[in-house]
């Protein structure tokens, strides 16, 4: 099959069906051309530069030639051109080659996201990111259900590989600049009825600067908080764009792409499309895999925050146990207590507990005899039998509760079609385990680089996408499948347990930290951007 090389020529144009200008042997499909033949337009010489070669096209933002020699020769004398000459090119004409002014054997992929939310945004950055530098830039098109971009939910823990990812993504940057967040050098575990300290997760590394190289420690952060700052992020770069408030209701798929449907008629399609949609994904449940259907794991999150009291001088904070974040265990379950600012005036609860039945599958804001009920049941379970009153009075202070039902997914499961892929919890939703958000990073920066590698070697071969999606998926199996053991024994200390039960519970947690302390810090120092792709 001949090969097109591009680059991107933006002009005001108008479709028309048929074959390359000039070029009796291209095939059909559909062209973009100026009314003006570009082949012919005089004024190109008018201002000092070669004329445009025959049998060019516009085509999808792009210019093509299927004399691959001929626009070899013609494009390095208008990149010489001065800035003069480039400065009389008629306003309909603007010139985008790649980032390094180099030919590109392919148009620019074109790819579809579903799912606005932080796997969806940090994806695009990663497309941007790892796409090869000789290949136009991918246009990238977000679309996210809800009216505008929004997060339900606390404050996560962004452990050293997930820092590492935003700082790689330059999304991290836009997070400090705001000053988002309250630096984590650990987690510590304490009991809630003797209030005593069992152990901690550490991330400060040995010289207590963090782990990895560069090292980073952790961030605790609210959702949304973090959501802002990835939206900076992506707003430095015009090929990704955010369209928000449309419903996907159908997929149609083919050889040459994948074609979406929407809820009030409209349509887009791609060469490729990522389903960053959730635990209640329409892309799996639409597409990928109908018969895979979340389930309710029994648990659920209520949280919320608490201003921080005052002594009774008014001049100094109420002490805490934990430098930044505490899990207090007992008998039903965990709470959480953890700063999210560098203030440290405001304090994040978040209440893991059994509940065996819920009525929605969605988290929602509760509200006054809800929000009542839920304080009333976490003051139960945690603030009744608690040895540090701090734990009561936070209870008692939290506003804004939510309930966060845990939904998950059984283990394995289809990931993509020959066009399609899922990643993050659309693909492989578990219960909390603590890197949630790091995986889901993970994920975007190694699908992105074995699309980025598939690029390359579509040069070379007509290599199906798919053998992009199936190097990804042999990358990411096994750490996804021991993640999803790691969450099901962090279920297993959520369930209520009796007194023996919770003594037990109390004193393994030590040993197992530091058993795991080993592998667990050399995941927080591993940096997928370097890892050897094997494809």
């Amino acid at each position: 099959m001949p090969i097109f090389a591009s680059f991107r020529l933006s002009s005001s144009s108008h479709q028309t069906k048929g074959r390359f200008p000039n070029d009796p042997e291209g095939p059909d499909h559909t062209t973009e051309t100026h009314p003006k033949d570009v082949a012919n337009n005089a004024q190109w010489n008018e201002v000092g530069l070669p004329a445009v070669p025959a049998r060019l096209a516009i085509r999808n933002s792009g210019l093509y030639c299927r004399n691959r020699e001929k626009l070899k020769r013609w494009l390095p004398r208008v990149l010489a051109a001065t800035n003069s000459q480039l400065n009389k090119i008629p306003p309909r004409y603007s010139i985008i080659t790649t980032p390094n002014n180099v030919l590109s054997p392919l148009p620019p992929l074109k790819v579809i996201i579903l799912g606005g939310g932080i796997a969806g945004l940090t994806t695009a950055l990663a497309l941007t990111k790892h796409s090869p530098p000789t290949f136009p830039t991918p246009l990238i098109t977000i679309y996210e259900l809800r009216p505008a971009p929004a997060t339900i939910g606390g404050a996560v823990n962004l452990t050293p590989n997930a820092l590492r990812l935003l700082h790689h993504l330059g999304a991290l940057q836009e997070i400090r600049s705001r000053n988002y967040g309250a630096d984590c050098d650990a987690i510590e575990v304490f009991d809630l009825y003797t209030g005593s300290k069992l152990a901690e997760s550490s991330f400060a590394g040995a010289d207590g600067r963090g782990l990895g190289s560069p090292p980073f420690a952790a961030l605790r952060i609210t959702r949304g908080e973090a959501l802002k700052g990835v939206l900076a992020a992506m707003e430095k770069h015009d090929n990704i764009h955010l369209v928000c408030g449309r419903k996907t209701v159908e997929f149609k798929e083919d050889d040459s792409g994948v074609e979406i449907s929407f809820a009030d008629g409209g349509s887009d399609d791609a060469d490729i499309l990522i389903g960053c949609d959730g635990i209640h994904s329409v892309t799996r449940l639409k597409h990928v895999e109908p018969e895979r259907k979340a389930v309710y794991s029994g648990i659920c999150n209520a949280f919320g925050f608490a201003e921080r009291r005052k002594t009774k001088h008014g001049d100094e904070y109420e002490c805490t146990p934990f430098r930044v974040s505490g899990m207090n265990f007992g008998r039903r379950g965990i709470l959480l207590t953890s700063f999210h600012n560098p203030a440290q005036d405001s304090v994040y609860v978040g209440a893991l507990m059994q509940v065996p039945e819920i009525e929605s599958r969605d988290g929602w804001k509760a509200a006054g005899g809800d929000a009542e009920k839920i304080r009333r049941d976490m003051m139960e379970r945690y603030g009744k039998d608690a040895k540090v009153p701090l734990i009561r009075h936070l209870i008692e202070d939290v506003q804004g509760l939510f309930l966060w039902p845990v939904f998950t997914l059984s283990a394995g499961g289809k990931w993509a079609t020959e066009k399609v892929v899922l990643i993050g919890d659309s693909a492989h939703a578990m219960p909390p385990q603590g890197e949630s958000t790091g995986i889901v990073f993970e994920d975007g920066v190694l699908l992105a680089r074995c699309i980025g590698r598939w690029m390359e070697k579509k040069t070379e071969s007509e290599a199906p996408v798919k053998e992009a999606f199936d190097a990804y998926e042999k990358l990411r199996r096994e750490r996804i499948d021991i993640a999803y053991k790691e969450s099901q024994t962090v279920l297993s200390t959520v369930k209520d347990a009796g007194w023996l039960g919770h003594k037990i519970k109390t004193n393994v947690i030590p040993w197992y930290l530091w058993w795991t302390r080993g592998y667990r810090e050399e995941h927080f120092k591993e940096d997928v951007t370097t890892r050897d792709l094997g494809y």
